[in-house]
């Protein structure tokens, strides 16, 4: 498996989130060898422990005083209660993972006051991959690490799809009408990289507005998707204010995405490279703690801007275009947000070669600007 970049805290408890399939189980295994290890997936440990949280103290021994990792810990939110006295009571240290933030935020759950950090896990990054990273691979079936190894990479991604976007919602019980929801994750598929119209997918799948939005919550509350606001501060013209919306890897939205006769490839290849370089600085911005907020920006014109960083490292803006070469009305959107902003840092990333500069707008090939990504937002 390829290391992550994540680093875990040394001396304090934590929770670690992320989608299935991003290696938050192997990740924690290999980081701490000598803790105490309990899957909630496992019947035995479910079962005892949420017909008696009470119970985790008698699974670690007396003498441990290393770390305890309690995977899926979303499964038995009330454990929490128990794991906060273990903490106060005899100084373990936990590692939390888990998919699911859901049940967590429901009101009355312990989220240990302080006393744990929060972090999260995503797909693989380029600076991971190193040599393996192949970015037409990338572009194709995503970087979920069993995507990127599978020697049927597309038969993972149907299977991921299947059982853990359909079925685990049910089992969760987060919506009794399977059949709705994979009508749902279909017709969002059509706004990844859009701006977000509730009602337009509700009409597409045939269901109703409010259970759309509830959708919506869920697929976030996942951690399977993203919605991006709208860049505002200290706007100098009417800006766009709806979200877009993004599902979290490239190979899980080309798996719903379906493909027709009117489809060009250019479409779904120009949202392919956006989801990428997304879901490439979301990873960044937490594993190496820059602390941006991700937004995006839009006149009411149609001048539009992928995506806008801000935070105490300056504003950058990125604009992200699939064609070999450009054109001057390409430019044109990032070169408008410049004369807005003018100390921000712009970036026109797209499907050529060579790297230049146009104005302040430095022009970068797709592949050197994920390369460079780690420096390029320091």
């Amino acid at each position: 498996m390829y290391s992550r970049l994540l680093q875990p805290p040394e001396a304090k408890s934590f929770f670690l989130f992320g989608p299935r399939g991003t290696g938050k189980s192997v990740w924690a295994r290999e980081r701490f060898p000598g803790a105490v290890y309990l899957d909630l997936l496992e019947s035995e440990v479910y079962t005892d422990l949420l017909a008696s949280p009470q119970r985790l103290e008698q699974l670690v021994p007396p003498e441990h005083t290393g770390w305890v990792v309690l995977d899926e810990v979303q499964k038995v939110p009330e454990i929490l209660d128990e794991v906060h006295r273990l903490i106060e009571r005899k100084r373990l240290k936990f590692a939390l993972t888990g998919s699911s933030a859901r049940k967590l935020k429901r009101k009355g759950v312990n989220l240990l006051g302080g006393r744990a950090l929060t972090m999260g896990m995503y797909p693989l990054t380029c600076l991971e991959l190193e040599a393996d990273f192949d970015l037409k691979r990338s572009l194709r079936f995503g970087q979920l690490p069993s995507a990127y190894v599978e020697d049927d990479p597309q038969a993972y991604l149907e299977s991921y799809v299947k059982t853990y976007l359909k079925e685990e919602v049910q089992q969760e019980g987060l919506t009794r009408n399977v059949g709705a929801f994979a009508r749902f994750l279909e017709a969002a598929s059509f706004s990844q990289g859009s701006l977000l119209n509730v009602s337009a997918v509700a009409s597409d799948c045939r269901v109703e507005r409010k259970v759309v939005e509830g959708y919506f919550t869920i697929l976030e509350d996942l951690l399977l998707a993203v919605r991006l606001q709208a860049f505002t501060k200290r706007a100098k013209r009417r800006i766009t204010s709806h979200p877009k919306f993004y599902f979290f890897d490239v190979g899980v939205f080309r798996t719903l995405r379906p493909r027709g006769p009117l489809d060009s490839p250019e479409e779904i290849e120009g949202v392919a490279i956006e989801t990428l370089v997304l879901q490439e600085m979301r990873a960044l911005n937490d594993y190496l703690r820059l602390g941006y907020s991700v937004h995006y920006w839009r006149t009411p014109t149609g001048l539009e801007v992928d995506f806008v960083l801000y935070g105490e490292r300056g504003l950058k803006a990125i604009e992200v275009k699939r064609v070999p070469r450009l054109r001057s009305e390409d430019l044109k959107a990032l070169a408008t947000f410049v004369e807005d902003y003018p100390m921000a840092k712009p970036w026109l990333v797209y499907g050529g070669t060579r790297a230049y500069r146009e104005g302040a707008i430095e022009v970068v090939p797709l592949e050197a600007f994920l390369r460079e990504l780690p420096a390029l937002l320091e």
